[in-house]
């Protein structure tokens, strides 16, 4: 086997499209939000509170699960239509969606004891980071030339 001869060229740096940006974020916001939700079952007592018919003093019925699907359906939707709507609304949704994401992120963690702060404070703050980058590629969305006639 050969080595090619000369210095090493310098990594190619590919243009990645908006849609893609989007929908990536979109998706690691998921991941963190599914994820933050998995290790709360660790938390000693959440499982006595689940079997007891409450999560974070609201009782579990049709309205709280109906609720909580809209909640996590919204993101998840957020992945297919960021890469298929066309720009124009493409961005606006991306927009609206992530400003409102961020209080829903910041909410999650009221009534949380202090002695997980640091767990709902790193989330919280990564979930704003992504969402935060979700609004400013919407919002930044590249301009196309103007067509002449």
């Amino acid at each position: 086997m050969s080595k090619p001869e000369g210095p090493p060229s310098p990594l190619e740096n590919l243009h990645v499209p908006v849609q893609l940006k989007l929908a990536a974020a979109w998706i690691s916001f998921m991941f963190l939000y599914i994820y933050v939700d998995y290790l709360s079952l660790y938390k000693p007592g959440f499982i006595d509170e689940l079997l007891g018919g409450t999560v974070h003093e609201f009782d579990i019925g049709p309205t709280f699960v109906a609720m909580a699907i809209t909640l996590m359906a919204i993101p998840i939707l957020m992945i297919l239509l960021s890469t298929t709507l066309p720009a124009r609304f493409n961005r606006t949704l991306n927009i609206v969606v992530a400003a409102l994401y961020i209080p829903v992120s910041i909410y999650n963690a009221a009534g949380e004891s202090w002695s997980y702060s640091y767990f709902y404070g790193l989330s919280i703050g990564l979930e704003v980071l992504l969402l935060g980058f979700i609004l400013r590629c919407a919002w930044s969305w590249p301009r196309g030339s103007a067509r002449r006639s």
